[in-house]
């Protein structure tokens, strides 16, 4: 782990901590950073997982600071490891909370869809898919994520709209399972990975797999291809 991303073990509960200091910012070192908490939960075979944020932000997305800075291929690298990475928390074996302590704007909104559960803090925060306002087209990776997480009925509000949500106004929609005071969100969180815990581990991880596989095979095969700007069946 690293100073921005923290991992602890407790009552067959492990914690994956998101604090920078400042908006959880995702880049190469925090992928590598959080798929070895994730490597690390399934090593201790945790009973259910819980990803939380530092208190006014889970997390902005992209350090959209870094990018522009970086090589094609370093961009390529990051944004093919970035959808990997949600991806294979989409799809991780072991279930997952979200205790989401703020914001969570484009890829952090995505890693707070990719959980299981979501439990959100209250207060004047921000939950938002804001790709499309922002010029940008979502990969087929993230839109599997998104429909997965969000109700039907709000698909083209919250995906191709980019509506802002409130945590109020998100729970409201189904999107997100509960929203709690601050002082309370991790504590709440918690209590709702420990009923997952009473699932059966294999039965659980076997039933997700098969529950998602056909659309995570389908993104998967166009994650390279989308990552280098390409639309499906255009020649490189």
């Amino acid at each position: 782990m690293t100073d921005a991303i923290t991992y602890d073990l407790k009552d067959n509960i492990a914690q994956i901590g998101l604090d920078d200091g400042k908006v959880n910012a995702m880049s190469l070192p925090w992928f590598a950073a959080l798929n070895g908490a994730l490597d690390q939960a399934q090593k201790d075979a945790a009973g259910a997982v819980v990803i939380a944020g530092r208190e006014g932000f889970y997390s902005a997305g992209l350090n959209l600071k870094v990018l522009p800075t970086l090589s094609p291929e370093e961009l390529r690298t990051t944004l093919t490891r970035f959808g990997r990475t949600m991806l294979r928390v989409f799809t991780f074996p072991i279930p997952t909370v979200a205790a989401v302590t703020g914001h969570a704007v484009a890829g952090g909104d995505v890693l707070m869809l990719a959980c299981d559960l979501r439990h959100v803090a209250d207060g004047p925060f921000r939950l938002q898919l804001n790709e499309v306002a922002i010029g940008l087209s979502l990969p087929t990776w993230a839109l599997v994520i998104a429909q997965a997480g969000i109700t039907p009925r709000w698909h083209t509000e919250a995906i191709l709209h980019a509506r802002s949500y409130s945590p109020r106004e998100a729970l409201e929609r189904g999107i997100v399972d509960a929203v709690a005071p601050a002082a309370h969100l991790l504590a709440q969180a918690r209590e709702a990975a420990t009923a997952l815990t009473a699932l059966d581990a294999i039965a659980y991880a076997t039933s997700k797999s098969r529950l998602r596989a056909v659309v995570v095979n389908w993104a998967d095969g166009l994650l390279e291809t989308e990552t280098l700007g390409r639309t499906p069946g255009e020649k490189p």
